[in-house]
C-alpha cells in the first residue's frame, strides 16, 4: 500500500502493479465483488438488526457497482482510450456506488426509526443522541457514577458516553428537532462528506509530477475511507468513526501541502470527537518537528481537544473520567461490548492474568513506537501516515477491548500513503522563515 511512497521494497512493488492493472479497473473489481459478497453475507447470518437491513439495501448496491466495472473492463478492452474507462467514469461509480450502500442506508434507516421501528441504529447513535441532549440541558455530555448506578442494569450501558466531549455536538439536532433527519448518523455523514471533499481539493491543489497517478491514488484513499464495506457499514449503521478517520485524513493531506497548522486543526477537531485521533496527532507533531513547525501543529492538535474537555471537566470532572478513562480501561459499572477476536481479547480471556499481558504487550509496541519517532521522526506526510496505520493496527490487534470496525482506520491510513507521496508541498510551509539560507539568501532544506 506504499507503492508510490517507497518504490523500491517488493511489497509496494506488488500493491502497484494489483492497484494500476487494467487502469485500475481490476482492482475496482475486485473491490465491488468482493463487497457483494460481503454484504449479502451480513444480509444473510447478521445478528445485528441494523447490520442485516444495511446487508440488504448495500448488496444490490455493490452488484451494480460491480456490474459497471465490468462493463468499463470490457470496454477498456476495445477501446483502451474509451471515456467510460476513464478516471472520472471511475469517481463517478464510486460516488454513485457510496450513496447506494452508505447514503441510502442511512436515510432508509433513520426513516424506518423515525417511524418507531426500534431496530435501526445501533447502539453508539442512541448514546451519542443521549450525549447532545445532556449537553444542551446540563452543559455535560456525561452522567456520573452515582447517576449511572441508578440505572435499570439493562440500561446502564447506553448511559456511559466513552468519547471526547465534542461528540455530542452530533446529537444536537436530535435534542432540537425529533425527526429523520436529525438522527446523527445523517450529520456523520455530512461532516464526512464535506471532509473528504476537502481532502481531495487540497490534494489535487498540491499538484506535483505524475498528476494522473496521484489522482488515481487519490481515488483509491477515497475508496477505501467510503465504498470499502467495514467503512460504509460502520456509517450506516453508527457513523461515529468516520468523521474522525475523514478529519485525520485530511489532516495528513495538509500535511503533504506544507500545511502544518491546519493539520494541527484538523486532527485537533478529530481529538476532541475520539480518543482514536490522539496517535495520529502524536505522530503529526513529530513530522512537524522535523519542519521546526511542532508548535503550530500542537497548538491546534492539543489545543482543540484541551478546550473541549476543560468546560465539561469544570462541570463535572467525576462524570468525565468515569466514562473518558474508567469505562473504556474495564472499570466501569458495566463491561465494554467491544470484543472481537482479536490477538489481546483471545489473551485477556484465556491466559492467567491475560489483561496484564494483553496490555503489557501494548505497552511494549507503543514504546517500541516511540523509540522509533524519537529516533527517526517521519519527515514526509506519506510516512506519517504508515507509521500511524500500522501503529494503529498493532493496537487494535492487542487491545483487550476492541471491535472489528476499527480496521477501518489503518486500512484507508495506509491506502492513502501513495496519494501523499505524489503531493507537491507548499515551498513557504516547508522551508519557514528560520530555515537556514546558502550564501545567495535562498532558503535550503532543513538537515
Amino acid at each position: 500500500m506504499t507503492a508510490q511512497a517507497d518504490p523500491a521494497t517488493p511489497v509496494s512493488r506488488r500493491w502497484s502493479a494489483l492497484d494500476t492493472a487494467a487502469g485500475g479497473l481490476a482492482l475496482d473489481l475486485g473491490l465491488y465483488a468482493a463487497a457483494t459478497v460481503f454484504a449479502a453475507i451480513t444480509a444473510a447470518t447478521s445478528t445485528l438488526p441494523p447490520h442485516r437491513a444495511w446487508g440488504a439495501v448495500a448488496t444490490i448496491g455493490y452488484a451494480l457497482a460491480t456490474l459497471a466495472a465490468t462493463t468499463q473492463l470490457l470496454a477498456r478492452r476495445r477501446d483502451p482510450g474509451t471515456p467510460l474507462a476513464g478516471l472520472p467514469a471511475r469517481w463517478t461509480v464510486a460516488g454513485l456506488t457510496w450513496a447506494a450502500t452508505a447514503l441510502l442506508p442511512i436515510v432508509t434507516q433513520s426513516v424506518e426509526r423515525a417511524g418507531g421501528r426500534t431496530d435501526r441504529a445501533q447502539e453508539e447513535v442512541i448514546v451519542v443522541e443521549h450525549a447532545g441532549a445532556r449537553l444542551a440541558e446540563h452543559g455535560t455530555p456525561y452522567l456520573g457514577p452515582d447517576a449511572i448506578a441508578a440505572l435499570p442494569p439493562g440500561e446502564q450501558l447506553l448511559g456511559y458516553t466513552p468519547y471526547q466531549p465534542g461528540m455530542a455536538l452530533f446529537g444536537l439536532p436530535r435534542a432540537a428537532v425529533d425527526a429523520w433527519w436529525t438522527d446523527s448518523r445523517v450529520w456523520f455523514a455530512v461532516v464526512t462528506a464535506l471532509t473528504l471533499v476537502a481532502l481531495v481539493a487540497t490534494l489535487r491543489a498540491s499538484g506535483g509530477p505524475g498528476a494522473p497517478r496521484r489522482d488515481a491514488a487519490v481515488l483509491r484513499a477515497v475508496q477505501a475511507a467510503t465504498v470499502l464495506p467495514v467503512c460504509a457499514l460502520t456509517l450506516a449503521t453508527g457513523g461515529d468513526d468516520l468523521p474522525v478517520l475523514a478529519l485525520c485524513l485530511l489532516a495528513l493531506a495538509l500535511a503533504a501541502a506544507g500545511r502544518p497548522g491546519r493539520a494541527g486543526l484538523a486532527v485537533g477537531a478529530a481529538g476532541a470527537l475520539k480518543l482514536f485521533a490522539w496517535p495520529v496527532a502524536v505522530v503529526l507533531i513529530c513530522w512537524a518537528a522535523t519542519r521546526r513547525s511542532a508548535t503550530r501543529t500542537a497548538l491546534g492538535a492539543i489545543g482543540l481537544p484541551v478546550l473541549a474537555l476543560v468546560p465539561v471537566l469544570l462541570v463535572d470532572r467525576d462524570a468525565l473520567v468515569e466514562n473518558v478513562l474508567r469505562f473504556p480501561l474495564g472499570h466501569g459499572l458495566v463491561t465494554s461490548p467491544a470484543q472481537s477476536p482479536f490477538p489481546g481479547h483471545l489473551i485477556a480471556e484465556t491466559l492467567p492474568a491475560g489483561r496484564a499481558v494483553a496490555a503489557a504487550l501494548l505497552v511494549a509496541a507503543g514504546l517500541a513506537i516511540a523509540v522509533r519517532l524519537l529516533r527517526r521522526p517521519p519527515r514526509t506526510a506519506a510516512a506519517t501516515a504508515i507509521i500511524c496505520g500500522y501503529g494503529l493496527l498493532a493496537a487494535i490487534l492487542l487491545m483487550p477491548s476492541t471491535r472489528f470496525g476499527y480496521l477501518l482506520y489503518p486500512a484507508a491510513l495506509l491506502v492513502l500513503a501513495p496519494a501523499l507521496a505524489l503531493t507537491r508541498p507548499d515551498d513557504r510551509a516547508a522551508f519557514p522563515a528560520t530555515a537556514p539560507r546558502d550564501p545567495a539568501g535562498r532558503r535550503t532544506p532543513e538537515g
